[in-house]
């Protein structure tokens, strides 16, 4: 087996997520043996359009769509079995039989951590991140404190009521006694609900790190779909206003069980635009008319929580970061077609930090919100020509064209995929 296989390919957010993965992960699942998930949890959404039909997924990855594909939810992920077990309906009633694996090392939320978030939310205050509430942090704290409970624990009900034993108290303490919150469900309903998942889940779970391994071997073709954005990256993100996991493309090794050495292929998805669902200072954002207009267009409402989004001018500061941090190989620009009509539009290229130009993220929280936009102005372009994915690249307008060029020589990446539409094939690769 060779040192990288130009059949592994990562896909990941480069901005705060919400920047089209699940349509670019679709593009390519259909020529994917497996396609996996390597963590967040149901906080995350993904939507995908497939001849006018559209499927909201949270969990699945997106390459279940196809029905070929086998979808994985490795142990890097976090899973609320109630969601899981919904959204497998779901497919279902789509008319897609899912063939689908569950890590059996994959922790679970439990109903105490969802209870937590929403504690933790109102104890943080200007600092929260807009969190989900979906339980997503306490369930990753309750991981490295050693008191998580993991999917292979529900089909095993001595270990589970083991483990829940210490878990459940241990929130219940912290919800109770620190945060005077009330924990209204017992450890014994908890316990029944949880195993009844567990024999619904059995049929999928699996080491999912060694059924990828076993893939590898046999040079079968994988798809990483990552969850979220680099600026929501718990260690390089803007934080503390980021998700609980590793967003990174690096972070497909321990989230999978899989050598990172094997990819060879990583693609970052950039939005022509910038979108933000949660808190935190936002330097490109923008206001009035022109948000009405990006979100109306752009159906900026967010696929797990339906808030609205806020938005911006694209971020070229974020995006740097994105390409070193992640390594990318190259870029997949989406939403294009959603700034026709604009006479100029504005990119930020740097930010101004109390008189100084700053080309890179700071990780200083105070310096981020302090940061006022610098922008380079160029062309805007009307529309696209009909049917523009069956011309290629030499077909967009001009100014279209320059634009691309510009964000490629300013983050030192190429731009290999141009998506002009919401469905697969508005796509065009160059």
């Amino acid at each position: 087996m060779s040192q990288t296989s130009s059949n592994i390919t990562a896909i990941v957010g480069a901005q705060w997520g919400d920047e089209g993965k699940g349509k670019i992960t679709d593009f390519f699942a259909g020529n994917s043996d497996y396609v996996v998930r390597f963590h967040g949890g149901n906080n995350a959404g993904h939507t995908v359009i497939v001849n006018g039909e559209t499927y909201k997924l949270h969990l699945i990855p997106s390459g279940i769509v196809y029905g070929e594909p086998i979808s994985v939810i490795s142990n890097g992920v976090v899973i609320d079995p109630k969601a899981l077990l919904e959204e497998i309906d779901y497919v279902k009633k789509k008319g897609i039989s899912p063939k689908l694996l569950i890590s059996d090392r994959a922790h679970v939320i439990m109903p105490y951590h969802v209870l937590l978030d929403g504690a933790l939310s109102k104890h943080q205050g200007k600092l929260a991140a807009g969190s989900t509430g979906r339980g997503i942090a306490p369930v990753y704290a309750d991981k490295m404190f050693r008191n998580g409970i993991r999917i292979v624990d529900l089909l095993e009900p001595d270990v589970l009521f083991e483990k829940l034993k210490k878990g459940y108290a241990f929130s219940k303490g912290i919800i109770e006694k620190a945060l005077s919150q009330k924990v209204d469900i017992s450890i014994e309903d908890i316990f029944v609900l949880y195993c009844g998942y567990g024999e619904k889940l059995r049929p999928y779970v699996k080491d999912t790190s060694v059924e990828l391994f076993q893939a590898l071997k046999k040079d079968k073709s994988i798809l990483f779909e990552g969850a979220q954005g680099i600026s929501l990256d718990v260690d390089h993100g803007i934080y503390p206003y980021t998700t609980s996991s590793n967003t990174a493309a690096g972070h497909i090794s321990t989230g999978t069980g899989v050598s990172f050495r094997k990819i060879g292929r990583i693609i970052g998805v950039v939005k022509a635009y910038l979108s933000r669902v949660g808190e935190s200072p936002l330097p490109s954002e923008v206001h009035g008319k022109t948000a009405k207009f990006l979100r109306e267009k752009g159906l900026e409402y967010g696929t797990t929580t339906g808030r609205p989004r806020r938005v911006g001018w694209l971020d070229l500061v974020q995006v740097r970061q994105a390409v070193r941090v992640n390594g990318l190989t190259e870029i997949a620009l989406t939403k294009i077609d959603i700034l026709n009509g604009f006479d100029t539009i504005k990119i930020c290229v740097a930010y101004n930090i109390d008189g100084n130009r700053v080309s890179e993220m700071p990780a200083s929280l105070s310096s981020y919100r302090n940061a006022q936009p610098i922008y380079s102005l160029l062309d805007g372009w009307t529309e696209l020509p009909d049917e523009i994915w069956n011309k290629g690249f030499d077909a967009l307008p001009q100014s279209l064209k320059q634009y691309i060029k510009f964000i490629e020589k300013e983050v030192d990446c190429p731009i290999k995929i141009v998506s002009v539409g919401p469905q697969r094939h508005e796509t065009i690769i160059r």
